[in-house]
This record gives structure tokens, C-alpha cells and sequence, in this order.
């Protein structure tokens, strides 16, 4: 998953308090590493970074290079054959968003939506040893912990999910890390359908703390769902995401 936001270094300032993350160029930078409250000596200052958490990677944060885009956290499904994926999409009633492109060596990356209009990303990693593979840590705090689509028709997103990513989302042995809902369940109606990235946390409602203090700002204070205690908030510069206390 990656940020796409206005300010890389404030995202850095942001994340690394909120989540003890630190830094490092992404795509070929020069890899010397940032604390987690700024640039440090990177040469890439403001470029796009990859997040660390133990020492693996846990996302990436990127600068929006369309200011009419919105600033968002984008969820990335991961995929053999991202061409292929994307005839299956269009297929299936979604649309492609942005075609296939290379990204320096680690992979392929797509956009694509749903028929409702929620936005995802593919990704196809390069092969090692340059290739991206994904999270290399999830499901502790501070690193990736759920996906949550909220929908208007949540059957129908069964459907179209399950014809494209059947077995990671439903087959045996799948690890759950995606949901969806209706989109009244937490948001107005009138907000459109989308994707809600959830990072794990301790104490929930700790870490809305810190959001505040950060000068982040909470849109659902601590709920109970049937996944955790959930949060949702945004950050510094208005990219939403979830906090989840297991």
C-alpha cells in the first residue's frame, strides 16, 4: 500500500511519530535511511520513500504529482499477471484506471475500480533480486492490518472480488485481511464507495491521541467491529486511513 500526498517529508514527520516508521529512498535513491521525524541526509528529500518498521517494509509514501488527484492511501492486490488481471477487470464491469506500467525495476503497477467506482492497485513484482515482493511485515502494530471496502451492494462485491482474487480473499487457509460493509455503516450515504486501509495499534484510543496531536483529525471515534476496535481518521494533509486494535 502507498500514500500519495502532497508532502513526502511531512508524511515522514507524520507517520514515522504516529508509528515509529522509518525511512529510506525508494526506486533506485540513494538508500541511506531517514529518522523517523524527517528527511535526515537522504538525497531524495520530498521523492518517494519506503516505510521500515523493524527493519522491513511496511508501505510506501509517494508525492501526488496531480494536485486534482485526491490524496489517498491506496490499497495494492498483488497479481501474476497484471495484463491479465486487467482484461479480467474490464471483464467483469470495473474499469482500469491506469494501464500496466513498469516501476523501476521492483514491478508492474495498475489502478483499477470496481464497478461501484472504489479504487485499488495491482501490483506484479519484478523478479528477484530487484523486485518488490509486498508487505514484509503485517498484522503487528504499526504495520498493515486490514482492508475494509465499504459498498453500496456488498453481494455484488463479493462477486466481482471472488471472480478476480477468489483464493487469497476466500479459498482455504486464507488469511483475513479483507472486509467489506455498507457504506451507511460508518459514513454518511453519500459518501462513495472506497477502500479503507486499517494499521494496527495497541491502544486505539492512544493512538487517536497522537492523530490529534499530530494535527491529523478523527472522522469515527473508537467503534466496535467484528475485527477489532476501529478508528477512522485522517492524516496531516487529509489521506484517511483506519487504526485497528485487535
Amino acid at each position: 500500500m502507498d500514500a500519495q500526498l502532497p508532502d513526502v517529508d511531512a508524511g515522514r514527520r507524520f507517520y514515522g511519530e504516529l508509528f515509529g516508521w522509518t525511512f529510506e529512498d525508494a526506486y533506485g535513491g540513494s538508500g541511506s535511511s531517514g529518522s523517523s521525524g524527517g528527511s535526515g541526509g537522504s538525497s531524495g528529500s520530498g521523492g518517494a520513500v519506503w516505510a521500515r518498521l523493524d527493519g522491513a517494509v511496511v508501505a510506501g509514501l509517494a508525492p501526488k504529482t496531480d494536485g486534482r488527484m485526491p490524496t489517498v492511501w491506496t490499497v495494492y492486490f498483488a497479481t501474476p499477471d497484471a495484463q491479465a488481471t486487467v482484461r479480467r477487470i474490464r471483464d467483469a464491469g470495473g474499469q482500469v484506471v491506469m494501464d500496466p506500467y513498469p516501476v523501476d525495476g521492483a514491478g508492474t503497477a495498475a489502478l483499477a475500480s470496481d464497478p461501484e467506482g472504489a479504487v485499488f492497485g495491482l501490483w506484479q513484482a519484478a523478479a528477484p533480486p530487484g523486485g518488490h515482493p509486498g508487505f514484509g511485515l503485517r498484522h503487528t502494530p504499526g504495520s498493515f492490518a486490514w482492508a475494509q471496502l465499504y459498498a453500496r451492494d456488498t453481494a455484488a462485491a463479493n462477486t466481482f472480488y471472488g471472480h478476480l482474487f477468489h483464493d487469497a480473499l476466500f479459498g482455504p487457509g486464507a488469511e483475513p485481511d479483507f472486509g467489506r460493509a455498507p457504506v451507511g455503516d460508518v459514513f454518511a450515504e453519500f459518501m462513495p464507495p472506497h477502500f479503507l486501509v486499517h494499521f494496527g495499534v495497541e491502544d486505539c484510543a492512544a493512538a487517536v491521541g497522537a492523530v490529534n496531536r499530530l494535527g491529523g483529525r478523527v472522522q469515527a471515534e473508537p467503534f466496535d467491529a467484528s475485527y477489532g476496535t476501529v478508528a477512522v481518521v485522517t492524516d496531516n494533509q487529509g489521506a484517511s486511513f483506519a487504526l485497528l486494535q485487535r
